[in-house]
């Protein structure tokens, strides 16, 4: 059984800065992309970032560019992502998800390409 936990949320102000990481435990299988997104109250969930597992390109949401950084370790089967200069609007429970099969560059941005979720966690920016 795979699961993908997720840790390092928290509260922090606005400026500040958190390191998420996602383990993937339970299994030998090799995702062809693992993703981070976001679910702020009232809101859906949206895509944040993207790192394709074998070659390492990454992509992200206009929202977040130039102040997250997403990366992996293949070898501790663990992806990271580096959010610097927080905003109260990124406040949301944050999740990890891969996706086992190819996705198209813009279907990778899309929750329902991805097999497996972790069960979040939560971050929150003070103004």
């Amino acid at each position: 059984q795979v699961q993908l936990v997720e840790s390092g949320g928290g509260l922090v102000q606005a400026g500040g800065s958190l390191r998420l990481s996602c383990a993937v435990s339970g299994g030998t299988l090799r995702f062809f992309v693992m993703a981070w997104f976001r679910q702020a109250p009232g809101k859906e969930r949206e895509f944040v970032a993207r790192v394709i597992w074998s070659g390492g390109s990454t992509y992200y949401a206009d929202s977040v560019q130039g102040r997250f950084t997403i990366s992996r370790d293949n070898a501790k089967n663990t992806v990271y992502l580096q959010m610097n200069s927080l905003k109260f609007e990124d406040t949301a429970v944050y999740y990890c998800a891969a996706a086992q099969y190819y996705c198209t560059p813009d279907g990778c941005s899309l929750r329902d390409n991805y097999d497996y979720w972790g069960q979040g966690t939560q971050v929150t920016v003070s103004s």
